[in-house]
């Protein structure tokens, strides 16, 4: 942890530092930090629930079940819109892609997360989803929680890598404390953030579940998300089935992934633009609402009323509020529709100015998936008898597993919140066959792919992992030795006399790189004294092996070092004005150390 000025802390801060540094070592403070996040992450998933269900019983509490609702087409554009103008006038500032967000903090920003994260996700997707919009609240949960844990170690100001560890116990405690399934928060972490499991990071993150799912049983009692009571006993005859539900599931996760950053892409271009994103959106989403009022919200009351029917009586309860009420001969249509346009629905709900998730979404059309692929199942008569509740909570932890591609994460979270132990085998079935069949197509997640174009994506490969962490400003010296390009070669030898490098830069009057003096070429010249009013360095100078642009990521600084063999490379910034050079042999060293600090438990 690192060592700070006591002058730079609040005094109450102080005093607690000193006690602390007295009487507690490092690993028990970190382990204490690791309890108040959780139990932090664990009221804020609370307060968020808590809100949601305040709005939506407050909007939809008189909704006729047997006609459709006009209100539907309202909500969800108010929703956008206060959420809009609250991030906009009293945030400013981006909090869509939590989950992204918190990769993007450990791989480009030291772990730290700003301090309005760790309330105004809570406040935005409240206010999103109560009124409609399709998204879930897991993600700004998350975000939430991993900010509690970041900002609490900035407040200590401890080092980085405490404060990584710290990002993950809050994202552990969030996914424990919203589920309560402290198992299925580890391996999110592990999976999604890409946290090692070393046993320095391993007990503070399970100290941080196992905290958010005690105080959320004392806040909730035993009520849970979804409930699910096994019916038929999984037999072995059922295997090809399950296998087929793993590939569908894998390419309608294809089918997620690749329309959400379509739509992104769209609202994208909008982004100066927020009332043509609202319009657009909100449209887009109060009319896909107004159809099918399985889209609102995050779609829960939806999932357990596949997970716990048991005749066409309550399976038809999914068309109530619609306009297909009654028509109960349309409810495997309703049900590819909602599945089809899900996607959309959430796209527009986010592009729209909306707070929101991924997580429930996917939860949602997995549910939909195995439902919809049972009954097409049965009603072909293909092979042996297949309970569709069960396939609809197979086919949650299918899609789950392929848009996040995190197979553990679907198998022990759906295994968790639903006590579906009976089914731990067709679970890992759906979940990896998923997996593979998704990674055919799309080499990261839904999260991370983003971040993964741009260099910046964290994975547990250590050498790839350094080298993202590693940052260009941190190795990049701006001690050099100019030179313009009519500067005599009897000049140049004072500049070569103080230079550390073995390279001088020729430069123009604004600063751009012109070309560049191999000190060592030049050795044949620099000690003739009757040359040096003979030659000047644009006559000596040529060109550098390669030019780094101050946005190049870190392993292809190293591939290009490796390419040229060079020691020596010049950055330039975004107007082409040399920032300064790299050395090999300092970047190096600078791996090196960094290799064997991320190694260490």
């Amino acid at each position: 942890m690192d060592k700070v000025s006591e002058t730079e802390r609040p005094t109450w801060i102080q005093r607690l530092h000193a006690w602390r540094v007295e009487h507690v070592s490092d690993r028990m403070f970190l382990l204490v930090l690791a309890f108040f996040v959780g139990l932090f992450s664990a009221v804020a998933a609370f307060v968020l629930h808590g809100m949601i269900n305040q709005i939506v019983a407050l909007l939809t509490g008189q909704f006729s079940v047997t006609s459709y609702n006009w209100l539907y087409l309202v909500y969800p554009v108010i929703g956008i819109y206060l959420t809009s103008l609250f991030v906009r006038h009293i945030v400013k500032d981006n909090i869509s892609h939590g989950i992204t967000r918190i990769l993007y903090a450990i791989s480009s920003n030291k772990s730290r997360l700003k301090a309005h994260n760790t309330w105004s996700s809570v406040i935005a997707s409240a206010i999103t989803i109560g009124f409609g919009g399709s998204v879930g609240a897991e993600a700004p949960i998350v975000l939430t929680g991993s900010a509690i844990g970041s900002n609490l170690g900035q407040l200590f100001k401890l080092d980085s890598k405490t404060l990584m560890t710290l990002v993950g116990c809050g994202a552990a405690g969030a996914i424990a404390g919203i589920f309560k399934a402290p198992i299925a928060g580890l391996v999110f972490t592990l999976e999604v953030l890409m946290i090692d499991l070393t046993m320095a990071s391993l007990l503070p993150i399970l100290v941080s579940c196992v905290t958010a799912t005690c105080f959320t049983y004392i806040f909730s009692g035993n009520a849970v998300l979804f409930s699910f009571h096994l019916d038929s006993d999984w037999t072995v005859q059922r295997v090809p089935a399950t296998i087929l539900l793993g590939i569908c599931c894998g390419l309608v996760s294809l089918y997620f992934i690749r329309t959400m950053n379509l739509c992104e892409d769209m609202f994208a271009r909008f982004k100066d633009k927020p009332y043509i994103r609202l319009v657009i959106g909100g449209l887009i989403l109060s009319t896909l609402i107004f159809l099918f009022p399985s889209l609102y919200g995050e779609g829960y009351h939806a999932i357990n009323l596949l997970l716990n029917g048991k005749t066409e009586a309550d399976w038809n309860q999914i068309l109530d509020n619609s306009l297909f009420y009654g028509h109960h001969e349309l409810l495997m249509g309703y049900i590819a529709l909602v599945l089809f346009t899900k996607v959309f629905a959430t796209s527009a709900t986010n592009g729209g100015g909306g707070c929101g998730g991924t997580f429930a979404p996917s939860l949602f059309i997995g549910c939909f998936t195995g439902f919809l692929f049972s009954r097409l199942w049965n009603m072909n008569q293909v092979g042996v008898y297949v309970p569709e509740k069960n396939f609809a909570l197979l086919g949650m932890a299918g899609v789950m597993s392929g848009v996040m591609h995190a197979p553990l994460t679907g198998i022990f979270l759906i295994a968790e919140i639903t006590s579906g132990y009976n089914l731990f085998v067709p679970l890992m079935i759906v979940s990896v066959f998923a997996y593979l069949t998704i990674i055919i197509f799309e080499p990261h997640s839904i999260y991370g792919m983003r971040l993964a174009r741009q260099g910046k994506l964290i994975t547990h490969h250590t050498d790839h992992a350094v080298l993202t962490l590693m940052s260009l400003d941190s190795v990049i010296d701006r001690d050099y030795q100019g030179v313009d390009a009519d500067m005599e070669l009897g000049q140049m030898v004072h500049k070569i006399s103080r230079s550390r490098h073995s390279v001088l830069p020729v430069v123009d009057a604004a600063g751009s790189l012109l070309g560049e003096i191999n000190i060592v070429k030049i050795r044949h010249v620099v000690f003739r004294t009757e040359l040096y009013h003979h030659f000047k360095a644009s006559q000596l100078m040529t060109a550098p092996a390669a030019v780094l642009d101050d946005g190049t990521s870190m392993t292809e600084v190293m591939r290009t070092f490796e390419r040229t063999q060079a020691d020596w490379l010049p950055v330039l910034d975004e107007e082409r004005h040399l920032k300064g050079y790299i050395s090999r042999k300092r970047m190096y060293s600078v791996y090196r150390k960094m290799v064997h600090d991320f190694s260490q438990e």
